[in-house]
């Protein structure tokens, strides 16, 4: 072999060779995850028009029960404002009754220190209580009166506010 043939011999090795250790700018694809390509397949036309069709379906059903959840919502916003509204009152009364029975045993404990003698102390006695039984009877009429408003008030529009929803749900 010549000189020039030995020499272009090296020239290629030696170039395969640098080319195969220099570093190279591209990323390492060892770690990489391979690119599959997905087939393309089309759905037929019945399956698409019935998955559109339960779509369809199921916002409608959505819509239903998110009115319905509206609906209820309103429902107990305006029962609990009724319930509050209602128990406001009645703890006025209670304080207005306590208030009242509080007066009446120190009007009677004054009347009872100007009794000067036994009978007149039982006659005091005994208008007292008749007089504190007809406010305490009175007072509870008043209380009662309030705890039925209460649960009239809350109840009744509940119970029809809930069957409508009910109702509209299940006709979906």
């Amino acid at each position: 072999m010549s000189e020039t043939s030995l020499k272009s011999e090296t020239t290629t090795s030696e170039e395969t060779t640098t080319s195969e250790t220099a570093p190279q700018n591209k990323k390492s694809t060892c770690c990489e995850t391979p690119n599959f390509e997905m087939p393309k397949v089309e759905t037929p036309a019945a399956y698409r028009a019935f998955a559109e069709s339960r779509v369809e379906q199921a916002k409608q059903a959505y819509e239903k029960l998110k009115a319905a959840a509206d609906e209820t919502t309103a429902l107990f916003e305006t029962t609990y404002s009724t319930a509050t509204d209602i128990a406001r009152d009645c703890r006025a009364k209670l304080i207005e009754a306590m208030s009242a029975n509080i007066n009446a045993a120190f009007d009677f404990g004054s009347e009872l220190a100007g009794a000067r003698s036994i009978p007149e102390m039982v006659e005091r006695s005994t208008a007292h209580a008749r007089k504190q039984f007809d406010a305490v009877s009175t007072q509870n009429r008043e209380i009662w009166g309030l705890a039925q408003k209460l649960a009239i008030e809350t109840v009744r529009p509940s119970t029809v506010t809930l069957a409508k929803v009910l109702d509209k749900t299940r006709q979906s």
